[in-house]
């Protein structure tokens, strides 16, 4: 009996566990590396509509703003979001996160005014 009360092996496993999950960030951490493994970062595509859009409103699209659209796809879809309104202080953009498109492009002028509905979520560019 008393053999059984000194052995700490079980507890001493326990806390190694412990110690490691918070050294290497533990399950969330885990979870996050491999869902980066199997969900790579697609493409940016912009439909018909929102390349006309752009063209109409002036905006261009370069490649810095495409990496800025597809950064904030990734922080959207972290947060389980499906469509966007991925907005800065010159231009917006409505995005569906699942198939990765831009849905249309707005300027500042027309944000003042504008409703913004089926959107989850809202990210900064």
């Amino acid at each position: 009996m008393i053999e059984r009360v000194s052995r700490q092996y079980p507890i001493q496993q326990a806390t190694q566990a412990a110690q490691k999950a918070r050294q290497g960030g533990g399950f969330g951490a885990a979870l996050q590396q491999e869902l980066a493994k199997t969900a790579p970062v697609r493409d940016v595509a912009f439909s018909k509509h929102a390349i006309t859009r752009a063209e109409e409103r002036g905006i261009e699209i370069t490649p810095s703003l495409v990496d800025q659209i597809r950064g904030s796809m990734v922080r959207a879809q972290a947060k389980g979001a499906t469509n966007i309104l991925a907005m800065d202080t010159e231009k917006a953009f409505i995005i569906n996160v699942p198939h990765a498109k831009v849905i249309t492009a707005i300027t500042q002028d027309e944000m003042k005014d504008s409703v913004f509905t089926n959107i989850d979520g809202a990210v900064f560019l």
